[in-house]
This record gives structure tokens, C-alpha cells and sequence, in this order.
């Protein structure tokens, strides 16, 4: 048996293999952030196709924090009925399911009216525009919308949540020093500008309980100098695991508009290694993995616990039958 096909737990929850599906945005969500029938079946093929958990893509936690104007967001209870039938096609097909929740932060396409903001009024670039420093209040008010969303995504039938903090997003913004020169508690050293994921942890385990798998996604690079590393990254998460999280998804860049320097096979796999040799929960390796040998490879090494398979599963939906 390959070690790809070994069934693992994640906080409990148990996947049938060590192949994940990992976030992945479709643009096929209406102008309301309300996901469609593409969806539904999108995901239900994957989950057909023989991955061991399916992670949706990213969805908005405040109307402002939309990716882009045609993500899916859950900032409703009106936004419930349709993932919630994403859900359980993934479910029938004997496959868990995870929902990511994001706020995107200065790289969002706020709804008209909306606000863009960020921890300090610094842009992304020139196409996003210049955003605005978040208040204290601002602060609370998203802490507690990923609680809120986190509640609403358990009831809609859900079987865990990952934290959106990767990607040049709105937490990976708190957490880097090139995007976050805050001087107040959520900025300067490392505990500072990691501490509003800490309070997003909190709060999130307040509204689900101690059971509910609850995994973060992160950049483990910045690629820029005075950047995040993948050692200031698994700093911030020796804090943080402890406070109620069940996995890490290693992934990297997006701070910036410049791509990674090099994105070669498995160009990531090196910062999940990195991190799973400091803390003391599972690690999700990803990044241009696309044969059986590299998974076997990673798994075997203990690169990583489990590898997600991304845009291949998107052109080869039953790909995690042969890994």
C-alpha cells in the first residue's frame, strides 16, 4: 500500500487517504457572493475522483472582504442554503469537507460602498489602490465575522474550517512587517502582528467548540527582503497552534504582485518541512506536485502528513485514484 492511500486523522476527522483538494477560486459566484449549482458539482467530481478532504475556496467573511466580485461569501444567513448544498453532494460521495474563510484585506473587490482596508494604509499595487488602516473596532468587527462564519459553515453542514492567512490577504497583511507598521498591539514584533489571528483562533473556537478541525493556511515566504521566512512563520505558530489548531497548509507568496522567484516542482515543499519540524500538528505540503513518485516522496521523507494535488484536479478530476 502506498502511503498516499493511508488513511489519517485531522482532529478527529478521519480521511480515507493522505490527498487533499485544496482551495481553489472558480469566479463562478453571483454578484450577491452566493455560490451555484457549478459549484455543487465542481466539487462533488473531485470528491468522486478519490481525495481524501476537499477544502472549498475561499469565502468571504464581510462583504468587504470579497476576493473577487464573483467569490462566494457566507457573510449571510442568506448565503447558507447554497454551500450548504455543496456540502452534502461532497458528504454523499463518502468525502469530508472543509470551508476556508478569508478576508482579503487591501487585495479584496469590496461590494460599492465598502470599505478597503488593511492593518496600515500601505496598497498592494496600483490596480487595488490605496486602503485604509484598520480602527480597533475594525479589528473586532472581522474577528468577529470569522466566528460568525465559522457558525453559519458548521451549519450548513460543514465538517471543519481552515483560517485564510496565505496569499497576500488580509492576515498574512497583519503578519508580515512589509504590509503591517502598526505601533499599537497589533503590530511591531512578532507577537503584535500575529495577534489578531490569534483572536481570530479564539473567537472561532468559541463559536464551534474544541472538536470542529480548525487548520490555517500561511505564506511561509514573502520573497522579498525584511519578509516573512518560513522560520519567522513557524515562530508565529509555536504561539499559535496551541490556541486551537489542528493542521497547517504551507503555501507561500502573494504579499506582493511578483511571482515566486522559482515555482519548479514541489518549490514549496522544503518550507513544510520547515514548519512540521516546529510544531506539533499535521502539516498540508502543496505547490506544483503532480506525480505519485513526489507524493510518495514527500510523505515518505516526512516532508509533510498529507499533499494537496491543486490545479491538476482541476483538468483531471478522478487524479486521486492513481496518487
Amino acid at each position: 500500500m502506498s502511503l498516499a492511500s493511508t488513511p489519517f486523522t485531522i482532529g478527529g476527522l478521519t480521511l480515507k487517504n493522505r490527498i487533499v483538494m485544496p482551495p481553489m477560486q472558480q469566479y463562478q459566484g453571483t454578484a450577491e457572493a452566493f455560490a451555484t449549482d457549478y459549484h455543487v458539482h465542481h466539487y462533488a467530481r473531485r470528491a468522486r475522483g478519490g481525495v481524501g478532504l476537499v477544502i472549498i475556496e475561499s469565502t468571504a467573511v464581510a462583504p468587504e472582504g470579497r476576493l473577487m466580485a464573483d467569490d462566494i461569501g457566507l457573510f449571510s444567513d442568506a448565503h447558507m442554503a447554497p454551500v450548504a448544498a455543496i456540502a452534502a453532494a461532497v458528504k454523499a460521495e463518502g468525502v469530508p469537507i472543509i470551508m476556508q474563510l478569508s478576508h482579503g484585506g487591501r487585495k479584496s473587490r469590496p461590494h460599492p460602498g465598502s470599505r478597503l482596508i488593511a492593518p496600515s494604509a500601505i496598497p498592494h499595487d496600483d490596480d487595488y489602490g490605496m486602503p485604509e488602516a484598520m480602527s480597533r473596532d475594525d479589528i473586532t468587527r472581522v474577528v468577529m465575522a470569522f466566528a460568525t462564519a465559522a457558525r453559519r459553515a458548521l451549519a450548513a453542514g460543514f465538517d471543519g474550517l481552515e483560517l485564510h492567512a496565505a496569499h497576500g490577504y488580509l492576515l498574512h497583511q497583519f503578519l508580515s512587517p512589509l504590509s503591517n507598521t502598526r505601533t499599537d498591539a497589533y503590530g511591531g514584533d512578532l507577537e503584535g502582528r500575529s495577534r489578531i489571528i490569534a483572536d481570530v483562533i479564539r473567537a472561532v473556537r468559541e463559536a464551534v467548540g474544541r472538536d470542529v478541525p480548525v487548520t490555517i493556511r500561511v505564506s511561509a515566504s514573502d520573497y522579498q527582503p525584511g519578509g516573512l521566512t518560513a522560520d519567522r512563520v513557524a515562530a508565529a505558530l509555536e504561539r499559535l497552534v496551541p490556541l486551537g489548531l489542528d493542521a497547517v497548509h504551507v503555501s507561500s507568496g502573494g504579499l506582493s504582485p511578483e511571482p515566486p522567484p522559482n515555482a519548479g516542482p514541489g518549490y514549496q515543499v522544503g518550507f513544510a518541512r520547515t514548519i512540521r519540524e516546529r510544531i506539533k500538528v499535521p502539516v498540508i505540503a502543496v505547490g506544483n506536485i503532480r506525480t505519485k513518485a513526489q507524493v510518495e516522496d514527500i510523505l515518505g521523507e516526512g516532508h509533510a502528513d498529507l499533499v494537496a494535488i491543486g490545479r491538476p484536479l482541476l483538468v483531471h478530476p478522478d487524479l486521486g485514484r492513481v496518487l
